[in-house]
């Protein structure tokens, strides 16, 4: 009997919003598959570029979900970002925060000393999402960067998955004090490898799987670590936005949704696709069906290996039959 693709790995790094819950709703399979992956013996961390909650408020939530875990496997980018700063700057040095009181305090827990006037003159600011921020903040952010404090991004998340559909994200607010500063700040979360090999060596992982939504983050930062990963489709990323992903974004495996963890690997695999054919005739991918499964992300996942293999950017896609034709239409590649 196949193993299931969580087996291949020693253990998870779940991205959470877009891929476990999306808002305050869990998503689909999440906690069978957390139950899963513990009863294989398989360690599991929650790693989120979300830095506006404590990891315990995070655990909290997650429990809420039936995922039964506890702050020590929860990675936030406000512990990265925190980290980040400690490394470069002296001990005890005054750090002006803008963000939640959560980054408040991982600041402090990193031996840093947290402040939110730029008349105290920090040497470093750390920025992360908060719903509460306004003018005040970014105008104190602003004037510590331009009197040199070293700045740092928990994340470039330009948007943040809710119920309610795509809101602002910290990378959002990011750019309003690029555009103040001219400045561009040190990356402590996701797509920044630093936060993942954190949550990695937490866990003693020699071989995690990196599973999230988004490509400019989660694959990427799966990347840059230089470890595997696989794409959800209930978040953030599209099938067009997969196919036309650039090298550093391609994910191993790409699954509708968490229940890929619990088929084989080659159910997921790119270069598994089975049932389809996917040809580049110079600027063209042509798909056709060979017969059996006409599952779509199958079709999607052969023509990613065709396209991948060869060319870059966004292909013109054209169907060779009745059977690709309704499958792009489905995927909204036509």
């Amino acid at each position: 009997m196949n193993s299931v693709l969580l087996e291949d790995y020693d253990g998870l790094l779940f991205d959470l919003d877009g891929t476990v819950y999306r808002g305050e709703q869990p998503l689909p399979w999440a906690a069978e598959v957390v139950r899963a992956a513990r009863e294989h013996g398989r360690a599991v961390r929650f790693v989120t570029n979300n830095a506006s909650r404590r990891p315990a408020d995070v655990a909290d939530h997650l429990n809420e979900l039936d995922l039964n875990t506890g702050p020590d496997e929860v990675s936030t980018s406000a512990q990265a970002g925190a980290a980040l700063l400690a490394e470069r700057v002296p001990a005890g040095s005054k750090v002006l925060v803008l963000g939640s009181e959560g980054l408040v305090e991982e600041v402090r827990l990193a031996g840093l000393t947290p402040v939110r006037s730029a008349d105290e003159e920090p040497v470093g600011v750390v920025q992360g999402l908060s719903k509460t921020l306004g003018w005040p903040e970014f105008a104190e952010a602003t004037l510590a960067i331009q009197a040199g404090a070293l700045w740092v991004a928990c994340n470039l998340d330009l948007v943040l998955p809710t119920e309610r559909g795509m809101l602002p994200g910290n990378g959002a607010l990011v750019a309003a004090v690029r555009a103040a500063t001219g400045a561009e700040p040190l990356v402590a979360g996701k797509p920044a490898a630093t936060q993942l090999n954190q949550a990695a060596a937490s866990a003693g992982l020699a071989k995690p799987l990196v599973v999230g939504d988004r490509l400019d983050t989660d694959i990427e930062g799966a990347d840059a670590a230089g470890m595997d990963s696989l794409l959800v489709l209930t978040g953030v990323a599209t099938p067009a936005s997969v196919l036309a992903a650039p090298a550093r974004q391609r994910p191993r495996y790409v699954s509708a949704g968490l229940e890929g963890l619990l088929a084989p690997a080659a159910d997921s695999e790119i270069a598994g696709a089975t049932g389809w054919k996917s040809t580049v005739d110079g600027s063209r991918l042509v798909l056709a069906h060979e017969g059996g499964s006409e599952e779509d992300l199958s079709a999607l996942r052969s023509l990613c290996a065709a396209w991948w293999a060869t060319g870059t950017g966004v292909p013109k896609v054209v169907a060779a039959d009745h059977a690709a034709e309704a499958a792009l239409r489905r995927l909204a590649l036509d």
